[in-house]
């Protein structure tokens, strides 16, 4: 069985919304650029070192920053690049090689259902992304139920449910302070009774006890694998964009911890650097799955790296 986050053919506008979520950051990058990509003559040292800069300025960070005017470097002492329109040009090739060379990081599966957990640190957007998440397997035709996981933080379950009525989807909870992992055997049990496509269960982003986050994230995964040895098949880490680089700590922490296969990444069309994508790429190893653009139902998307790059430096 494919897994679910193989998506359907690019669906018209796709570029469009990429472009509205990248516009802050592409708005300031060209702007920057401007003077390079009019260079009519071959791209030199100090033009190189511009563009570097301008890369860090839009959270791109220090080493990927270096990595790709380093092979820009490369190129040019190789065979001269000829103008700004070619330096845009490799540039766009070195952001894509980037973004594509990064593991998948999906797990094989069978059966139903197809288990995802929602981890990362409160303020992130998890629990409105795992509502979204659940409308965007109900439009692709998938069955879909939610587990309250985090019954550590107030008032948690009762947002989360809200957004399964919204996204038209049931919900397993418990009450605050509860047992996550009793809340999710229970949710497992019934997703298989039910014959469910996709259970996405929400987690807490830190404890109101001594307990150990990664501990009880653990805990919850050993949870999963009693009814399937490979669940969770995905654990998607949900990051602000607008934290930009502060919160690649915290994403190591998490991806280090909570074995992630990919990122979610919010808020993306409120941060003018959004060059944090290929950041995260480059220093965690993890696909961006999805990029939230918005705060609608329908304001998350799948991640295309082509849609990205083009978006971001556009002609």
């Amino acid at each position: 069985m494919l897994s679910l986050f193989n998506t359907p053919e690019q669906k018209p506008g796709l570029m469009d919304r990429m472009k509205q979520a990248v516009a802050r950051t592409r708005s300031g990058l060209q702007e920057r650029m401007d003077d390079l990509l009019t260079l009519a003559r071959p791209v030199d040292e100090s033009a190189l070192e511009e563009l570097e800069s301008m890369l860090i300025a839009s959270d791109l960070g220090v080493v990927t920053s270096q990595e790709i005017i380093g092979r820009l470097r490369q190129q040019a002492s190789r065979q001269q690049i000829r103008d700004g329109v070619e330096l845009q040009r490799l540039l766009k090739a070195e952001m894509l090689r980037i973004l594509d060379s990064v593991p998948s990081g999906q797990h094989a599966f069978s059966g139903k259902p197809e288990v995802i957990l929602m981890v990362g640190v409160n303020g992130t957007g998890k629990t409105t992304t795992t509502g979204k998440l659940a409308a965007h397997f109900r439009e692709q035709g998938k069955s879909v139920l939610l587990c309250a996981g985090d019954t550590f933080r107030a008032a948690a379950i009762e947002q989360l449910e809200v957004w399964s009525q919204r996204a038209g989807v049931e919900m397993i909870r418990t009450r605050q302070g509860g047992d996550p992992s009793a809340v999710l055997y229970d949710a497992l049990q019934a997703a298989q009774t039910r014959g469910m496509d996709v259970l996405i269960v929400d987690t807490a982003g830190r404890l109101h006890t001594k307990n150990n986050l990664m501990a009880e994230l653990e805990k919850i995964r050993r949870t999963a694998r009693r009814f399937d040895a490979n669940a969770p098949h995905e654990t998607l880490l949900v990051m602000d964009a607008t934290t930009g680089q502060n919160g690649l700590q915290q994403a190591r922490l998490f991806t280090q911890a909570a074995a992630v296969s990919g990122i979610v990444l919010t808020k993306l069309d409120g941060t003018a650097k959004g060059g944090i994508v290929i950041a995260i790429a480059r220093e965690l190893q993890l696909p961006v799955r999805y990029v939230g653009i918005g705060e609608q139902m329908g304001d998350l998307i799948p991640f295309d790296s082509n849609a990205f790059v083009d978006s971001l430096l556009e002609n």
